[in-house]
């Protein structure tokens, strides 16, 4: 299958001055009151394609974990163009911290991506040439990553010579030890932000690799690469208490239910007549956006052991579930797209369609022109769809819903 233009060249050819990333220190000043949304237009038809890879992984052993890996990246040609000599980010998705087990499993065996696949990811970035790779996630505790993930039974030392000792962990809930946040815009404008004031991390980058877990979401209706990127506005800014640098809050009130405002000086949403509490459009939006502000470059999705229902214990009815997959492409809608395909949903499912609560944010970055969300567009690499297909739902029954947005918020953490 033709590859054809890739998502720079379309956005460089669409957007022009907009640009695709815009630092603070370039950045227009911007109020916290809400802005009239631009006009968008529709380039799902021109939105550039990707192969995705997929190959079987039946356990988290480290050597089967490194070969699956190892395998999924050779079918995209490798990844030593894309990070030699580079400073790597890699967003984790370790979504509502230590929040508790799973069906009397770990975090990291069910809703987090597992230490080992993290290791093997750092092991093929520093083989491949890396120079620095940087873990990042918005913690929700005060104390340092590596504590924390010590904690919760990784061990941070193999991960650390997994990269050959070029590996550090940082917590992106507040701005750290930069004295500013890194303002990164959203090229089309955005669906709901134009713009994210974000931990610097995210920009002082070459390269930036969301590394998700396979999983539903119960107001995402599935959560993979792109809405990894949910996890990069900072607490202290977007949480319950903001501004606040020394916060452990979550992100409800303000990107969720729109109850809160941003604070001062912080890009306001558009005023696009969303009723407060109105999660099932806001979630999407927001996750679109997120990833036009901050382009994924490699997305992984760790699907050796994973959930179904929802994105978390918080999640009512939540349980285990095995595919034994291990995912990669270069495009993060495309990736997600063939992700959601394996987890038995349809991509191209409408807005408010089956698996999707609300509106469908692949849809919404496939309208962008970021990526296609049409697996018929999509050339897999390794196991077919077919051969990789595990349904996360096949009663065809709604994705567990919460309560109410009320409910679901006070429960989620991330």
């Amino acid at each position: 299958m033709t590859r054809g233009m890739n998502r720079r060249e379309i956005l460089s050819a669409g957007f022009g001055a907009t640009g695709w990333l815009l630092g603070g220190g370039m950045a227009a000043s911007w109020a916290a009151e809400a802005s009239h949304q631009p006009t968008l237009v529709d380039r799902s038809q021109q939105a550039p394609t990707s192969p995705v890879a997929m190959e079987r992984c039946d356990s988290y052993d480290p050597q089967v974990v490194r070969a699956a890996l190892d395998r999924a990246l050779k079918l995209l040609g490798g990844i030593q163009r894309l990070v030699q000599g580079k400073t790597v980010t890699v967003k984790l998705n370790l979504t509502g911290g230590q929040a508790g087990k799973l069906a009397g499993l770990a975090p990291y065996l069910t809703y987090h991506v597992h230490p080992h696949v993290v290791a093997a990811v750092c092991a093929a970035l520093a083989d491949a040439g890396a120079k620095r790779i940087v873990l990042v996630e918005s913690q929700y505790s005060r104390k340092p990553p590596e504590e924390v993930l010590s904690g919760g039974g990784w061990d941070v030392a193999a991960i650390r010579a997994a990269g050959a000792h070029r590996v550090e962990f940082l917590d992106t809930r507040n701005r750290g030890r930069f004295p500013n946040y890194s303002r990164l815009s959203v090229p089309w404008g955005g669906f709901l932000f134009p713009a994210f004031d974000v931990h610097p991390a995210y920009e002082k980058t070459d390269v930036y690799v969301s590394l998700a877990k396979l999983k539903d979401h119960a107001c995402a209706g599935v959560t993979m690469a792109c809405k990894n990127n949910f996890g990069m506005p900072p607490t202290s800014l977007y949480g319950g208490d903001a501004p606040n640098e020394d916060t452990t809050h979550y992100r409800g009130d303000i990107l969720h239910l729109g109850r809160k405002q941003v604070p001062a000086g912080v890009p306001g949403p558009h005023d696009v007549g969303l009723a407060v509490g109105d999660w099932a459009r806001r979630v999407p939006r927001v996750t679109a956006d997120t990833v036009g502000a901050r382009p994924i470059d490699l997305a992984i999705i760790d699907g050796v052991l994973t959930n179904r229902g929802g994105e978390g214990p918080w999640i009512p009815g939540v349980e285990p579930i095995q595919p034994k997959l291990l995912l990669a492409g270069l495009n993060p809608v495309t990736t997600d797209a063939i992700a959601t395909a394996v987890m038995g949903y349809d991509p191209l499912a409408d807005h408010f369609a089956f698996p999707f609560q609300g509106e469908n944010h692949l849809k919404l970055l496939a309208f962008a022109g970021v990526g296609t969300n049409d697996p018929s567009r999509i050339e897999v690499r390794g196991l077919s769809v077919q051969e990789a297909l595990c349904p996360f739902n096949p009663k065809r029954l709604p994705v567990r819903a919460p309560v109410s947005a009320t409910v679901y918020c006070r429960a989620l953490l991330a």
